[in-house]
C-alpha cells in the first residue's frame, strides 16, 4: 500500500508537471493595429500590394505577419499554396524557410555558449578535428591560415568558407566533395568540408557561406545530441513551434506549399508539393538551409528575440546574448557585405542577422537603422525593428530569390505606425 500511494503521489506530481508544461504556451495575443499604435487605414496597402503581385503572377500565394509591442496587429493569407491542387493559402501552410534556418541554429547554439559548453572564440577544430591545420587558397596554391575558424566567425559568416557557387578552387572542391548532401550527416559533412582549403583568411572579410551548417556539427559534438533533437528539445517545444523542422510529415502534406519559378511566361512549378524531398527525414539536419516551418511558428521564434529572449515568461536566451544577435559584429573594413554580385549598402552582420547600421537608398531604402532581418532562398523574408518595436513575417515559395514583396510592402508598413 506505501509502495502504491508513493507511485499515485509520483505519477500525480509528473502528471502536474506535463499539464504546466503544455499550458504554460500561449498564442501570441491578437489585437486591432490601434490597439498596438498601427493605422488599419494604412496597413490595408499590404493587401493591395499583395493582391498586385498575384495578378501580375509574380506569386502564387503569401503570407503577412506583422507583430507590435509582441501582439498580433494583422496576419492575412493571399492566392495559393498549390495553384494545381486549387488549395488556398492558409495560416498554418507549411513552407521551405531556407535560410532562416540560419537564425535559428544560431540561437541553438548561443544556449551552448551560455551555459559554458561553446566559447564564441573556440576554434572550430575544437569540434571539428578536420578543421586542424586550416590552409588559404591564393593565387600560387596554398599555404598555411593565420589562425583557424572560430565559432564566432561560423556566427557572423567570416570564417573562410564558401558555399561553392563560385569559380575559385575551394568552390570547385566544394562541389566536387557534395558538401551540402542531404543523405550525408553532419559529422560527415564536417570531416569532407575541414580539408577543403579555405576561401580568405578568417575574420577578415564577410562571404555568405555553409558555416552555419557547420555550426549545426558543432551543436551536436557540444551538446552529445543530433541536431535535429537538440533543436526540438531546446527551442521548437519551448516556444511551441509545433511545425517547424526538417521535413513534412506525412500527417502534415496537405498544408505543404509548393515552390513555383516565375520568369516572363509566369509561374511554372519547381518543387512539388506532393514529390517534394523536404517530405522525408535527411541525413543532414542542415542548420543553413533545411528548415521547414509556418509564418505563426516563425513569428514566435522572432517575438522572443524582440522580446531579449523571453516568450510566455520563459527565458530562452539572456538579453546581452541577444544583444550580440541583433547588433553589427562586423568590422568597418568587412562593409558593404557582397552577396554575390549585389552589395548591401549601409548593412552589418551581427551574430546570425543581417543588421542595418546606416540608412541608404542604395540598398533597402526603406529600412530604418537598428532593423535586423534575412530571408530564404524561396523568397521567404522576415525583419524586426527595435526603434518600432515591430516584427515581420512574409512567407511565399518563389524561385529565383526575390525582394520583391519585401521591399514592396515595407514602407507601407512602417508608414502605418502612427504612435
Amino acid at each position: 500500500m506505501i509502495a502504491r500511494s508513493l507511485f499515485l503521489r509520483w505519477l500525480g506530481c509528473v502528471t502536474g508537471l506535463a499539464l504546466i508544461q503544455f499550458t504554460t504556451a500561449a498564442e501570441l495575443p491578437v489585437v486591432t493595429p490601434e490597439a498596438a499604435g498601427m493605422s488599419s487605414a494604412k496597413l490595408k496597402a499590404v493587401d493591395a500590394i499583395v493582391g498586385d503581385l498575384i495578378e501580375k503572377k509574380s506569386l502564387a500565394g503569401a503570407s503577412v505577419a506583422i507583430a507590435r509591442h509582441g501582439k498580433i496587429v494583422y496576419f492575412k493569407t493571399f492566392g495559393k499554396m498549390d495553384i494545381e491542387a486549387g488549395k488556398p493559402m492558409r495560416e498554418d501552410t507549411i513552407f521551405r524557410i531556407y535560410s532562416m534556418s540560419k537564425s535559428i541554429t544560431t540561437a541553438a547554439a548561443l544556449l551552448l555558449v551560455e551555459e559554458g559548453k561553446i566559447g564564441l572564440d573556440d576554434p572550430v577544430a575544437k569540434y571539428i578535428p578536420e578543421f586542424r591545420e586550416p590552409k588559404v587558397w591564393t593565387d600560387g596554391g596554398t599555404q598555411p591560415a593565420k589562425r583557424g575558424p572560430t565559432v564566432r566567425d561560423l556566427m557572423r559568416h567570416t570564417a573562410g568558407l564558401t558555399y561553392g557557387g563560385g569559380a575559385t578552387e575551394p568552390d570547385k572542391q566544394f562541389r566536387a566533395a557534395k558538401i551540402l548532401d542531404r543523405g550525408t550527416d553532419l559529422e560527415t559533412m564536417g570531416a569532407k568540408l575541414g580539408p577543403i582549403p579555405l576561401a580568405y583568411e578568417p575574420g577578415t572579410r564577410w562571404l555568405y557561406s555553409c558555416s552555419v551548417d557547420v555550426l549545426g556539427r558543432v551543436v551536436e559534438v557540444a551538446s552529445g545530441m543530433k541536431f535535429d533533437a537538440f533543436l526540438k528539445r531546446r527551442l521548437f517545444e519551448p516556444l511551441d513551434m509545433k511545425d517547424t523542422g526538417f521535413f513534412v510529415p506525412a500527417e502534415k502534406a496537405d498544408r505543404f506549399a509548393t515552390t513555383y519559378q516565375t520568369d516572363k511566361s509566369g509561374l511554372k512549378v519547381s518543387d512539388a508539393a506532393a514529390t517534394s524531398q523536404f517530405l522525408k527525414n535527411p541525413a543532414q539536419f542542415s542548420g543553413g538551409g533545411g528548415l521547414v516551418s509556418t509564418t505563426r511558428d516563425y513569428l514566435r521564434f522572432l517575438v522572443m528575440i524582440a522580446n531579449g529572449g523571453l516568450l510566455d515568461g520563459q527565458r530562452l536566451l539572456k538579453p546581452e546574448t541577444v544583444a550580440l544577435m541583433t547588433h553589427n559584429q562586423l568590422p568597418p573594413e568587412s562593409m558593404p557585405i557582397a552577396f554575390g554580385q549585389q552589395k548591401r549598402f549601409g548593412v552589418g552582420f551581427g551574430l546570425g542577422f543581417n543588421v542595418r547600421v546606416a540608412s541608404n537608398p542604395e540598398w533597402d531604402a526603406a529600412g530604418p537603422v537598428g532593423e535586423y532581418g534575412w530571408g530564404g532562398m524561396a523568397s521567404t523574408h522576415y525583419w524586426a525593428s527595435p526603434k518600432h518595436d515591430l516584427v515581420v513575417v512574409t512567407m511565399e515559395q518563389t524561385l529565383p530569390y526575390s525582394f520583391k514583396l519585401e521591399w514592396a510592402v515595407k514602407g507601407p508598413i512602417y508608414d502605418a505606425v502612427v504612435n
